[in-house]
């Protein structure tokens, strides 16, 4: 059962994963004592590497509800959406009477989350970074906040090494072979929104052995036409949406400037699963190799 709906624009689901934190007034409590005293016994997940990584550790048992990002494993599709991760609805998540939360860094608005502390409900944060480093932080401060450090570390040798033979094999490819790639998040009224740095797809692209074809500017931002032109993209990536939302290739290959760049006149465009591309979890290692063949061939 949902408990609420926020929209599900295209823009929300690169937000999810942008490094843009709101800054939070609930400091969280990071000393390893403390994290052992957690009642994680009625659990909210807000996040979906947050939620990934809790299934990861077999710990799932704890959950009694997620966040609308929170989409993998299938099983947590079952469980009720206290809203978008950037927009929770403070009554829907006491509402469920939970012991504790644990969210992706940026969660939010500041407003719902003074509810929660004036409700007394213990609100942790995840710390977010879109590199291998990153993921294994948020594998160890999960693993800290359920009580179970042992099963976190597993779970990072694991990780750590599954992430470490991809990014082997795409560094293997020479520099000069390196592909331009532009990432678009949307295109609304013939602008295009592309990914600068410290985004989540600037470090997907850059873990695929690939080139941020925009990455002079921080965050999302929407691009001149000139700015398209000079970006000259081999490829363009995108979130597959799957409901339809999503611009179509026919339409891209329409806008003016981005018909001259090399991505549009080869027809070079690619569509991942949004969470699987961008989350940052313990999956990213997949996410390399699948994104670097559909840019290589191989």
């Amino acid at each position: 059962m949902t408990m609420r709906k926020e929209p599900r624009h295209e823009w929300l689901w690169a937000l999810a994963f942008s490094a843009a934190a709101i800054a939070l007034s609930l400091a969280p409590v990071s000393d390893a004592l403390a994290a052992e005293k957690l009642d994680t016994t009625r659990l909210v997940s807000v996040g979906g590497d947050v939620t990934e990584i809790i299934y990861a550790l077999g710990e799932q048992d704890r959950l009694i509800a997620r966040d609308t990002t929170s989409m993998y494993p299938e099983a947590a599709m079952k469980l009720p959406d206290v809203g978008y991760m950037r927009a929770l609805s403070p009554e829907g998540i006491l509402a469920m009477n939970p012991t504790a939360i644990i969210a992706i860094e940026g969660s939010g608005p500041p407003e719902a989350l003074n509810v929660l502390k004036s409700a007394s409900v213990p609100f942790e944060t995840v710390p977010n970074a879109y590199t291998r480093e990153g993921i294994l932080a948020k594998i160890d401060r999960v693993g800290d906040l359920l009580g179970q450090p042992d099963k976190a570390r597993s779970l990072e040798e694991k990780v750590g090494a599954d992430l470490d033979a991809a990014i082997a094999d795409a560094e293997k490819r020479p520099e000069g072979e390196r592909k331009r790639v532009l990432f678009i998040l949307s295109m609304q009224g013939g602008k295009i929104m592309a990914s600068g740095t410290d985004t989540a797809a600037d470090g997907i692209i850059k873990l695929s052995g690939s080139v941020n074809a925009v990455g002079n500017f921080p965050g999302y931002k929407p691009l001149t036409d000139e700015a398209i032109v000079e970006a000259k993209p081999d490829v363009i990536l995108m979130m597959n949406r799957g409901d339809g939302s999503a611009t179509k290739n026919e339409d891209l290959l329409k806008q003016p400037a981005l018909a001259l760049t090399p991505a549009a006149q080869n027809k070079a465009i690619i569509r991942m699963d949004g969470l699987h591309l961008l989350g940052f979890g313990p999956r990213t290692a997949g996410a390399v190799r699948e994104l670097n063949a559909a840019i290589y061939g191989s």
